[in-house]
């Protein structure tokens, strides 16, 4: 798919978005007012309630110019967003921990422009059947422009504005430059926010240096950090860590007998 496609793509979720998100209130007055002026009654339009609509309506607009200044100077709001300190590269990080990431999180992370239909489709099919919004269909680049912009309300204004902030992601990076930008922003766990900050924290070691073992330990913390810490229970995390493993060996990126190896490898972990 071109870039063009893709850019009418993003117009025509961004115009979505522009209305979901508060752009009416760019629209003429008299429409914007027209349903508030049939609800409303003479005598409770107070000056406390002009008030608080003038400062919600502002609010509101600020709001909507933050995201346009978002997508269209992409690139400066992310490095606003990053922290260089920390920051490692992706030649710096262990292809094994690329692979064990691309595994469990998002195993066509090479075949998508930031949205997975696929995944979407059977995420649909999974809410539709549990009657609630449990599993959300996510790639990287979704979770990525959720990490650096946005909050975690599972809404219908908040997808639209993940998928266009998404879409755009794909068209100023590589999918190197985002999978890099993913492990040096995703939380970990146990305080511990970026590749590096994780690797020094469990390991006592820079990411260069994990093992097999500790890089597939890692890769499946951020599903559930609070749960898969190995530092809040070891036993969950080795499970998780199986996890891993397992869709590693059934995308070919390593054989079952190595699989097996590096679950019953020790972890040397920074606390015992």
């Amino acid at each position: 798919m071109t870039k063009k496609k893709f850019m009418i793509l993003v117009l025509i979720a961004f115009f979505g978005a522009f209305l979901w998100a508060g752009g009416n209130l760019l629209l003429p007055k008299s429409l914007r007012n027209m349903n508030q002026n049939m609800s409303q009654l003479t005598n409770v339009t107070t000056n406390l309630t002009k008030s608080i609509h003038t400062n919600e309506a502002v609010q509101t607009t600020t709001n909507f110019y933050q995201r346009v200044h978002r997508i269209l100077l992409l690139k400066g709001a992310v490095e606003t967003k990053l922290d260089r300190q920390s920051y490692v590269k992706i030649n710096d990080i262990p292809l094994s921990f690329q692979q064990a990431v691309i595994a469990v999180e998002d195993n066509r992370f090479y075949h998508h422009y930031g949205f997975d239909v696929e995944s979407l489709l059977r995420a649909t099919l999974v809410n539709m059947q549990t009657g609630a919004y449990t599993e959300g269909g996510s790639t990287i680049t979704q979770q990525l422009v959720k990490n650096l912009f946005l909050n975690q309300d599972k809404n219908f204004g908040r997808k639209i504005e993940e998928f266009i902030l998404a879409v755009d992601m794909e068209l100023h990076y590589s999918k190197e430059e985002i999978l890099e930008m993913y492990v040096n922003t995703i939380y970990f766990g146990s305080g511990s926010y970026g590749i590096k900050a994780a690797s020094n924290n469990y390991f006592n070691k820079e990411p260069a240096e994990l093992t097999l073992a500790q890089s597939t330990l890692l890769a499946g913390v951020p599903n559930a950090p609070s749960l898969y810490s190995p530092f809040v229970d070891l036993a969950a995390a080795k499970q998780r860590q199986a996890v891993v493993l397992s869709l590693m060996a059934r995308n070919n990126y390593i054989g079952p007998s190595l699989a097996a190896e590096a679950l019953d490898a020790p972890l040397r972990l920074a606390k015992q």
